[in-house]
């Protein structure tokens, strides 16, 4: 041992991450198991390695005893006394031993046991990293599939993301960088296993910790996440300022930032609503987009009775009731949603209650009768329905209608007659005469007229 070995340990040191006292220790282990196997199994021996010169010394340890039963662990109190009057007995002795050499089996044995002692440094040092990191989000790049598991490279480690925690639909390319959440961290004999998840909801959270600085600040909190993974996501949020609006804050301006998960979770839609301690208030925010009449909430079952309009009953339970399946999660409570149709049949709603009470759409509009704007007509008259009427007198009215019409006509003809004359008499003769001597086409027959047509 010299100065170059002290040296190579720093290096190893600076290189592996691991502290320079593991491997003095792992060093001093080797030596042990060496010395043992040259030299006999049975001793018991202890190795000092000095740490700023290299040098080493073997020291075998007996223990005091009246009677020597084994001379390679015992000692009697009488020899001892000649190295040191103060022994006792069950006291140790320690004598050097130092072998000038351990022979070549010898030091591959030592070889052996410093590289486990390092791998097992290695281990622990990962796992005491990422068993910390257990419930946070890490970023990694794609290795390569086994079966249907990925492995994914978190620098120092190799980590698992099983079939069950994928994103359905989701393919994943060798050396893609992707995000995912650490579910779990086990110790094993073959090193630290890593499992991840792209589907816990936990990803969520973690990923608007990172995007939306109110959250990390602590000024928005996030109480509650749903998820079905690859379809849509339901997060609820408080703001401890009232000057801060939660779900605005975890948009962004123009969505940038809840843009930014979207597309790290490959098109997953998320739905941000506003909590509230009111359960009622929070179940209708919790249907979100739908919009909520009322609610009826159990508080002992922790059941609630949602009226929504008719046209948005389809909308309030989503797809495959998937829009009531998150915001029951969300919640905590089961959610029974009808219509208001449905709620009148069912005495929920009572029946002299108008429909759109409720809604802050709807403006008040003033009552009118149908035919109010009918009634300073002159002219109007109310008829009968036709279906009761004889056919006979439909017919008879059907003829004395056009006997007047027909008598109408002929008197505006007459008038129109009249007319003409009164106007034709008052035209100045000098306009007539310059209307028949101005240049134009002639009036000629209706014949001729096709025939020029034609040519």
């Amino acid at each position: 041992m010299n100065m170059e070995f002290i040296e190579a340990l720093h290096e190893l040191e600076k290189g592996r991450g691991i502290s320079a006292e593991i491997l003095f220790e792992a060093i001093e282990a080797a030596l042990i198991s060496a010395y043992k196997k040259n030299f006999g199994s049975l001793q018991n021996v202890r190795v000092l390695i000095d740490r700023l010169t290299g040098e080493f010394k073997v020291y075998a340890r007996k223990t005091v005893v009246d009677v020597v039963e084994d001379a390679r662990t015992q000692v009697s109190l009488e020899e001892a006394r000649k190295l040191d009057p103060n022994y006792e007995f069950e006291d140790i002795v320690e004598y050097e031993v130092t072998p000038r050499e351990f022979g070549r089996i010898a030091a591959q044995t030592a070889k052996q046991v410093v590289v486990q002692r390092i791998r097992e440094a290695e281990r622990g040092m990962i796992y005491d990293e990422f068993v910390n990191r257990e419930g946070d989000i890490v970023t990694g790049v794609v290795q390569r599939y086994e079966q249907k598991n990925v492995i994914v490279d978190l620098g120092k480690v190799e980590a698992v993301l099983p079939a069950q925690e994928q994103i359905p639909g989701e393919m994943y390319q060798s050396f893609d960088r992707i995000k995912t959440y650490v579910v779990e961290v086990k110790k094993t004999t073959k090193g630290p296993q890593i499992m991840l998840s792209r589907t816990h909801p936990g990803l969520i959270k973690r990923l608007f910790e990172l995007e939306v600085p109110e959250i990390h600040d602590g000024v928005v909190e996030i109480k509650g996440v749903s998820r079905e993974a690859g379809a849509r996501s339901k997060i609820a949020v408080f703001s401890r300022d009232s000057n801060v609006d939660p779900v605005g804050a975890c948009v962004g301006p123009k969505g940038v930032r809840v843009q930014t998960i979207v597309t790290e979770l490959k098109g997953e839609k998320i739905d941000i609503v506003n909590y509230s301690n009111d359960p009622q208030e929070f179940v209708a925010n919790a249907l979100s987009p739908a919009k909520v009449v009322a609610v009826y909430p159990k508080l002992n079952e922790k059941v609630a009775i949602v009226v929504v309009p008719d046209y948005q009953l389809s909308l309030a339970i989503g797809k495959e009731g998937q829009n009531a399946r998150l915001a029951a999660k969300l919640t905590g409570w089961k959610i029974d949603i009808k219509s208001e149709s449905q709620a009148v049949a069912h005495n929920i709603i009572p029946q002299g209650q108008e429909q759109y009470e409720n809604y802050e759409e709807y403006g008040e509009y003033e009552e009118y009768s149908e035919y109010d704007e009918y009634a300073e007509t002159e002219d109007y008259q109310e008829y009968e329905e036709i279906g009761e009427t004889d056919n006979s007198q439909l017919a008879g009215n059907i003829e004395s209608n056009d006997d007047q019409n027909q008598l109408g006509y002929a008197q505006e003809l007459e008038s129109f007659d009249n007319h003409d004359k009164i106007v034709t008499g008052a035209v100045d003769p000098e306009i007539t005469g310059m209307s028949e001597n101005l240049p134009g086409e002639t009036q000629l027959p209706l014949k001729e007229k096709k025939k020029k047509g034609k040519g």
